[in-house]
């Protein structure tokens, strides 16, 4: 199974950058029915998603929803690849959904204190349920944290919970500012860093520098190929040339860090 990496999100009443984003180089391409739109334009957006969606699309496409309502304009078209939740607070939200899309995957997006509390709850409800990530606008709004640092305790907490839910990491959430690459760059590294894999975008310009610092680096490949090549002659504990000691934990991280250079769920 590919993993992917960088996921463009796309307003569903600019059907003009749909397409764009349709052959872009993201791995996912996510069609936005909730924020991204006006609430005078809900309804053209839902209708303009579900005619992109009457055929099948060269990218996964997710639709991230307004309304639970949106769901049986969507469920059964052959271009729908998955949903996303916005604002889920309890398990039961993911199960009164999995119930009226049956065979969809979900994505849940938790956005505030209680969906924090619940993570756990939330990333079991139901074997329909692909992933959970964070909604970090209205989580800060919610939290009145100001700092990026205010956020990394409930980042930490969804990256606990879908390991223990045997989920693939979360994605991180948005970076707002399209033009500051560099700091894409820096928050990408941090998120890698405590646990996150992969990340949402806004614009094609961020493709890029995601992909690069979610990607395993040549350093970090060979290290990897290293231990586990010395592991796979060795069934106990054993010491590298320099020095360093390896266990089955650091053998198991270098074969994550294999899989994914290949792009491989691991």
């Amino acid at each position: 199974m590919t993993l992917p990496l960088t996921l463009l999100y796309a307003p569903g009443d600019r059907p003009d950058v749909v397409h764009k984003a349709l052959v872009s180089e993201a791995d996912v391409v996510i069609v936005d029915l909730e924020d991204a739109v006006a609430l005078g334009r809900k309804e053209y957006a839902l209708d303009a998603t579900a005619e992109l969606l009457s055929s099948p699309q060269p990218l996964p496409v997710h639709v991230r929803i307004n309304t639970p309502h949106d769901i049986e304009a969507l469920a059964e078209l052959p271009g729908l690849s998955a949903l996303r939740l916005p604002k889920v607070a309890y398990a039961t939200d993911i199960q009164q959904i999995a119930a009226r899309a049956p065979g969809i995957p979900l994505y849940a997006l938790l956005e505030s204190a209680l969906a924090i509390e619940h993570a756990y709850a939330i990333a079991t409800a139901h074997p329909a349920l692909s992933g959970i990530a964070l909604g970090e606008a209205d989580l800060r709004a919610d939290l009145g944290v100001r700092g990026a640092a205010g956020l990394d305790w409930p980042r930490t907490r969804i990256v606990v919970a879908a390991r223990a839910a045997g989920l693939t990491p979360p994605t991180q959430s948005v970076f707002p500012d399209i033009l500051d690459l560099d700091g894409l760059y820096e928050s990408c590294t941090h998120g890698r860093a405590i646990g996150f894999l992969g990340r949402a975008a806004i614009h094609p310009r961020q493709l890029p520098v995601i992909e690069r610092a979610f990607r395993p680096t040549p350093q970090e490949i060979e290290a990897a190929e290293e231990i586990v090549k010395a592991a796979a002659d060795d069934a106990g504990a054993l010491a590298l040339p320099d020095g360093r000691f390896v266990d089955a934990a650091i053998v198991a991280a270098a074969q994550r860090t294999l899989a994914l250079a290949r792009r491989e769920v691991s």
